[in-house]
């Protein structure tokens, strides 16, 4: 841990502004017919995950798509990088065409060992300003594992109504991740991650059983889930949290159960286990 220390604390600016045929890609990602915005006029909750990958040169890439490790993230030795959970506090209504300061930081370091091997968790504060002003929020986690030397076994789908039959839950839905599905929110989002839309890669490199369903798009689906049955509420804060992965071999479901301050939200497998959490606060 100490070679990464030098690490903590280390910070970069950019100027982003998300503009409106950034939130007509999503829009359409998420199925919204073309003559609707999302909300009109006011950025959704996830609408920050739009300029949130930087535009690095194409010389500067790893070879999994990533930005290279070693300049503003430390060179951990392992090969597979997952966004592993964030939690966002949205402080003050941003609108498309505002220009925004984003402000990243390295947090902390962690050394982990479990049952699935060693792992290094990397927390990242992202700070927005909007004229001086801190608009929003997040303390994101990223983390990283050694690459398995086989393949990780294919989901076995269960029937969808045996799933469903063990959860509680007001709202639902199925997800099928295609690859097309996956690649747009890549594009949308500027993540050139491979495990997202080279399968060769996933399945060979990293020994995925398909393509990897990217966190912040399961995120992005579960509060969508929220706000499509929740109309007029405002977002204030969500927190999630990674179990496992989803690839794009089976669908998935994702699920919300209204609570007093807003909704608990969850994404399950295609064998019925939960892979992602999430808490969500709203007004």
């Amino acid at each position: 841990m100490d070679q990464w220390a030098e690490y903590i604390g280390k910070a970069r600016e950019s100027s982003e502004r998300v503009n409106r045929k950034d939130l007509s890609g999503l829009a359409s990602l998420l199925d919204y017919p073309l003559s609707e915005t999302m909300p009109a006029d006011i950025l959704p909750p996830f609408a920050h995950w739009l300029n949130g990958n930087l535009h690095a040169r194409q010389s500067e890439l790893g070879e999994d798509g990533h930005p290279r490790k070693g300049s503003f993230l430390p060179d951990i030795p392992y090969p597979r990088r997952m966004w592993a959970g964030s939690r966002v506090r949205l402080l003050k209504d941003c609108h498309a065409g505002q220009m925004l300061l984003h402000r990243e930081e390295i947090k902390s370091i962690e050394h982990k060992s479990g049952h699935s091997g060693d792992m290094v968790f990397v927390t990242l504060q992202h700070d927005y300003y909007r004229d001086e002003e801190l608009v929003l929020q997040e303390e994101q986690d990223i983390v990283y594992r050694a690459a398995s030397e086989a393949a990780l076994p294919k989901p076995e789908a269960k029937v969808e109504a045996e799933v469903l039959v063990v959860h509680d839950y007001d709202w639902y839905r199925t997800v099928h991740p295609d690859p097309v599905l996956l690649f747009r929110y890549s594009a949308v989002t500027f993540n050139g991650h491979r495990i997202h839309y080279d399968r060769d890669y996933a399945r060979d490199i990293e020994h995925y059983p398909g393509l990897v369903v990217h966190g912040p798009l399961t995120a992005t689906l579960l509060i969508d889930l929220y706000q499509r049955n929740n109309a007029g509420s405002r977002v204030s804060q969500f927190d999630f949290r990674g179990i496992r992965p989803l690839y794009d071999v089976c669908p998935f479901f994702i699920m919300g159960k209204k609570t007093t301050r807003g909704a608990d939200l969850w994404a399950v497998d295609p064998e019925g286990r939960v892979a992602m959490q999430m808490k969500l606060s709203a007004q």
